[in-house]
């Protein structure tokens, strides 16, 4: 199966296209920056819809088709409303939001072909927000929401799954003030055993979807 993962260079996205790669499949990556080398991928900015569209249909062409997409990409700008600069806020909701709806529209074509699968990358911070971080919720609500739509909108023809997870050890912390950083007792996930409920979706035959799924440390402060 040929598998585009988006988000690929780094944390879920890497650890998803590991996984894939493991059940003998093809990850196919999109990210900003260069992933492992031997992944096939294209070098994209998700909140240009132009890019996003464009790294889409040249690796489904030089795969022949897509039977997945999975929208690891996501960025986040911590802050107070007022305090975060306008640009990076909207940054955040064009790369987390929009660059998902670009990748999904752009790729329906090749899923619909095949049947295929669709799985978004949410969070728990998509169902209950915190303060200071109103930008990265706001654009995981609109992934719910779109997600949700986009089950009832494309049931019979491609399947659907909404994956919501919680904190991993990824390097999605680096560089934020200290205030913005988890702290030991965390307890963070491992990103290659969030991938590997990734692959569960993945694998499931036609017709037969996981519709939703939260993944989410023992421990996790924004779950329930």
């Amino acid at each position: 199966m040929n598998i585009l993962i988006t988000g690929g260079a780094s944390g879920l996205g890497r650890a998803t296209a590991e996984a894939v790669e493991k059940e003998g499949w093809r990850p196919l990556v999109v990210d900003v920056r260069d992933p492992d080398q031997r992944f096939d991928h294209v070098t994209a900015d998700l909140a240009d819809r132009g890019e996003a569209e464009r790294a889409v249909r040249e690796l489904a062409e030089r795969a022949g088709g897509l039977d997945g997409v999975v929208t690891a990409a996501g960025i986040d700008a911590c802050g107070r409303l007022e305090d975060v600069p306008a640009d990076d806020w909207e940054r955040v909701v064009k790369v987390n939001l929009l660059g998902t709806a670009s990748v999904i529209r752009a790729a329906l074509p090749y899923l619909k072909h095949t049947r295929g699968k669709v799985i978004t990358c949410a969070s728990t911070l998509g169902l209950r927000p915190l303060s200071d971080a109103s930008a990265y919720s706001a654009s995981k609500f609109g992934v719910v929401g779109l997600t949700r739509a986009l089950a009832v909108e494309l049931r019979g023809e491609v399947g659907v799954t909404l994956l919501i997870p919680g904190g991993m050890r990824t390097s999605f912390f680096d560089g934020r003030p200290e205030q913005y950083k988890p702290g030991p007792e965390a307890g963070l996930n491992d990103p290659a055993d969030v991938a590997q409920t990734v692959v569960f979706a993945l694998r499931q035959p036609a017709g037969c979807e996981v519709r939703e799924l939260v993944v989410c440390p023992s421990t996790e402060t924004s779950w329930p």
